[in-house]
């Protein structure tokens, strides 16, 4: 089994090494370059190609497709081979609605509509949650109904979160690639032993660490719109796909997915609906960078946080899983208010 995911993981990495550096040659011909300067929640200074997530893309399901050819391995458990149309339609979905919002800044109501798409394709193919456990005790089972709507809500605000989290280089895909990461541990434990989930979280997880090689800082490529809801959309698939392993998600992107509701409602607060998805430099990462950490420090500190609570969902129980989500919204919180408070004092 770890022969199969050494060669799944090397050869994922390196067609998303490769495929990331044409990716920019590309973008940079068709002028697909994000500008610095032009709106004030730039950080950037210099111009860098967009659509890196076409790069990850590629390396993901070019891998997929010759385990699906060659070997068992993944029609092996539950997933079948509908479930994988699903998710090449969503995330072929997601990359032409990326190069759309790329090339033509598409206004809010209209970048939605494809994760809209891309996570009814999912559901449209089959992909669901039949049962989750309850943290006080016993199963909560799902009706299809239930469960579409469930699965629906979960893809969308995890694409949205790794959205607004791709602020900074390198950051969104390293925190999505720790929680695919953990999710392929807790699929060789003994407890959830699933090889086929594995070997899938293996390539996912290798394509991204590949693009996470131009993205660092300083970034030489960015995911774009595309990439930086797809690799959400990864996250948030083998999180249902895997048995419904939704807390291993919630821990791993406690701190982005709390910043979301913080600035949602704050926004909300400001302007109504329509004031929500007009961007600003309010995300908790910029906050951090106003402090005077750099763009590196900002990473390592989301992955150290997101590594540890991800990796106490390989030793917890559900109930214990809770109280984990719990202190991660207590630390968010406690943050915040030390945010806005050393803000305010700076006026």
């Amino acid at each position: 089994m770890i022969m199969k995911l050494l060669i799944a993981g090397l050869l994922a990495f390196l067609v998303s090494f490769v495929a990331t550096v044409f990716v920019k040659h590309f973008a940079i011909r068709h002028k697909l370059i994000d500008e610095p300067g032009i709106l004030k929640r730039k950080i950037h200074k210099t111009a860098v190609a967009k659509m890196g997530g076409l790069g990850i893309f590629i390396a993901f399901f070019s891998v997929l497709g010759l385990f699906l050819v060659f070997t068992p391995d993944l029609t092996a458990g539950r997933i079948t081979f509908m479930h994988y149309l699903g998710l090449f339609i969503g995330g072929a979905i997601l990359m032409i609605g990326g190069y759309l919002d790329d090339r033509y800044d598409l206004p809010p109501n209209a970048s939605i509509v494809a994760p809209v798409l891309a996570a009814g394709s999912l559901i449209a193919f089959g992909i669901n949650v039949e049962k989750l456990t309850n943290p006080f005790g016993g199963i909560l089972y799902l009706s299809a109904l239930q469960s579409a709507v469930l699965v629906f809500v979960w893809l969308m605000v995890v694409m949205y979160t790794t959205k607004f989290l791709d602020g900074l280089d390198g950051l969104a895909t390293s925190v999505s690639s720790i929680g695919i990461f953990m999710i392929m541990l807790l699929s060789l434990t003994i407890a959830y032993y699933q090889p086929d989930v594995a070997i899938l979280s293996a390539i996912a997880c290798a394509a991204c660490i590949g693009f996470l090689f131009w993205n660092f800082h300083p970034a030489s490529i960015f995911l774009g719109e595309g990439g930086s809801t797809f690799i959400g959309f990864l996250l948030g698939t083998l999180a249902v796909i895997s048995g419904g392993k939704l807390a291993t998600a919630l821990l791993v992107l406690g701190i982005p997915m709390f910043d979301v509701v913080w600035i949602v409602v704050r926004r909300f607060k400001m302007g109504g609906f329509k004031q929500i998805f007009k961007a600003d430099k309010k995300h908790l990462h910029h906050r951090l960078l106003d402090l005077g950490l750099s763009q590196k420090q900002i990473m390592y500190l989301y992955v150290l946080i997101a590594s540890a609570f991800g990796a106490t969902t390989i030793f917890l129980q559900s109930r214990e899983k809770l109280v984990a989500l719990l202190l991660l919204c207590g630390m968010m919180v406690l943050s915040a208010v030390l945010l806005v408070t050393k803000e305010h004092s700076c006026e």
